[in-house]
């Protein structure tokens, strides 16, 4: 049964390499690049919310069977559209950010600056625009492990700054619940719900598990990590995993 990894902002498929590490008696276990992070941006892609949608759909339908989905930040609401629309491509999914898709969830400061004409445009250029080493050290500042940090921060170009604010400005006109689909419908496919406590972009614990109840999905807490808990402890990451995938059979 494949795996399959998707990450979010601003990152490269490098942020899950102690993860994969953990998980490494598996030989089914496959990264997908969203364009613009860590992937080209195809002509004539326009980086919205949809388009990843449909761009997950179409990866996914190339395995010829159904996958177990992981997905993080962005890459996280990636999945999760792909099980509203496409259950089909489906047989399980896990997500860091449900609290995203809950009524009362705000945004977060960096989010609302990359959505904000003129400022996104200028906090872009200067946050891809540096060498790799002083793009590591604001990820390294922002919790992300510095080994992880090197790599992810080779990745980060001008491509990936545009993407940053298609995605963010389409999420904005239409909120992650603008795909015209309902959360509940997310329980057709079991699901696990990742709460990192000391992540504290994507919505607070509360909006996290109500929105977890409405998709259906179980929840694992991972107390005292943040938004990288997969670089900060690989191994309890792999565990909550492999206990979730254990229920499946």
């Amino acid at each position: 049964m494949p795996v399959i990894f998707v990450h979010g902002n601003p990152e490269t498929a490098a942020v899950w390499e102690p993860l994969l590490a953990e998980l490494e008696s598996r030989s089914d276990l496959f990264c997908l690049s969203p364009p613009g992070f860590g992937a080209p941006l195809p002509a004539g892609f326009g980086a919205t919310l949809g388009e990843y949608r449909d761009w997950l759909a179409d990866e996914l339908a190339a395995f010829g069977e159904p996958v177990d989905l992981v997905g993080h930040d962005l890459g996280g609401g990636h999945v999760v559209n792909v099980v509203l629309s496409r259950p089909d491509l489906v047989r399980s999914w896990v997500s860091d950010v449900l609290g995203i898709y809950d009524p009362g969830y705000e945004w977060h400061e960096l989010a609302r600056r990359w959505q904000t004409p003129g400022i996104g445009e200028a906090d872009v250029a200067a946050r891809f625009g540096g060498t790799v080493e002083e793009r590591a050290a604001v990820l390294v500042e922002r919790g992300m492990g510095r080994q992880v940090a090197a790599r992810v921060a080779a990745g980060q170009d001008e491509a990936m700054g545009r993407a940053v604010l298609a995605i963010y400005r389409s999420a904005a006109k239409s909120g992650m619940a603008g795909l015209g689909l309902e959360l509940e419908s997310a329980a057709a496919r079991p699901g696990l719900a990742l709460l990192a406590t000391a992540d504290h972009a994507v919505g607070t614990e509360e909006q996290r598990r109500r929105a977890a109840r409405r998709a259906g999905a179980r929840v694992e807490v991972l107390g005292g990590l943040g938004h990288w808990w997969m670089t900060e402890d690989p191994t309890r990451g792999a565990s909550a995993l492999r206990a979730f995938w254990a229920t499946l059979h």
